[in-house]
């Protein structure tokens, strides 16, 4: 789903919640039961195991562009993105949600085919999203030989003419519980025999798991798939990943184990 579904809803709940206090104790409540639910179904408390991003990475990988904006990933996540294109020599990648571009940008600095998909400037018009916001979808990402953009919502959208042909699906729109259910099972549905699939906002933060996505993620994933969903460390992101890698309970707070070094420069 789009970013312009996500704006508008926020907006929308925010105005609620001003005129009624009383429901942001109803969303706390329910992200409370998504968080029983998630570790009754699944047995895990703390969310999917998590892997080290460290040992995913390259010895060093560029993330660009990089906006420092609102509603964006942050470097580590898109930094993902990219190294495990690499990791499994992606040659097509599909994502739910432009907004700006950056992260099918930072794609297509690897894979050679990329799609992306998102509410049409006029749907976002009709739903009263502001002109400066619609005009700043795809900034970072029109133009570019190796992106498509297709538009539509990712509920109705027909995915016949993708399916069983990504190699990467990034799950990055609607994260009302139904919408990750579907979109979840929309990008299982994409991805090849050995394909892998990221989600974002996975987590509140880096190391605080976001129980109405994780449990969403557990009912959209196929039972046999289940084993391999993954958190990924140091990011908001969650993983499947088809083959093993090494990892471990989340734990909070958690060891920085030695960090990572940041290079800032100013691009055009």
């Amino acid at each position: 789903m789009s970013s312009g579904r996500k704006i508008s809803k926020l907006m929308r709940a925010l105005a609620a919640v001003a005129k009624k206090p009383a429901l942001l104790n109803a969303v706390l409540d329910e992200e409370d039961e998504h968080a029983a639910a998630f570790r009754a179904e699944s047995g895990m408390h703390n969310g999917f195991p998590e892997l080290n991003l460290r040992d995913i990475l390259p010895q060093s990988i560029d993330v660009e562009p990089f906006a420092f904006l609102d509603g964006g990933s942050l470097p580590t996540d898109l930094a993902l993105i990219k190294a495990l294109a690499l990791k499994i020599n992606a040659g097509k990648y599909f994502e739910i949600g432009t907004w700006r571009g950056e992260s099918v940008a930072n794609a297509a600095s690897v894979v050679s085919e990329c799609y992306t998909l998102n509410l049409s400037d006029e749907e976002l018009k009709r739903r009263g999203l502001p002109e400066k916001y619609i005009g700043l979808h795809r900034h970072f990402s029109d133009g570019n030989p190796r992106i498509t953009h297709l538009f539509g919502d990712s509920r109705a959208f027909d995915f016949s003419a993708f399916e069983g042909k990504m190699d990467l699906v990034f799950v990055d729109g609607d994260h009302h519980f139904d919408s990750v259910v579907n979109d979840t099972k929309t990008a299982f549905r994409l991805i090849r025999d050995g394909g892998a699939i990221i989600w974002h906002d996975y987590s509140h933060s880096p190391e605080q798991t976001r129980f109405n996505v994780a449990h969403a993620i557990w009912l959209g994933c196929p039972a046999d798939k289940r084993k391999y969903l993954r958190a990924v460390s140091n990011t908001l992101c969650a993983v499947y990943i088809p083959f093993e890698l090494p990892f471990s309970e989340r734990e909070y707070p958690r060891d920085p184990q030695g960090g990572f070094k940041i290079s800032i420069s100013k691009t055009s």
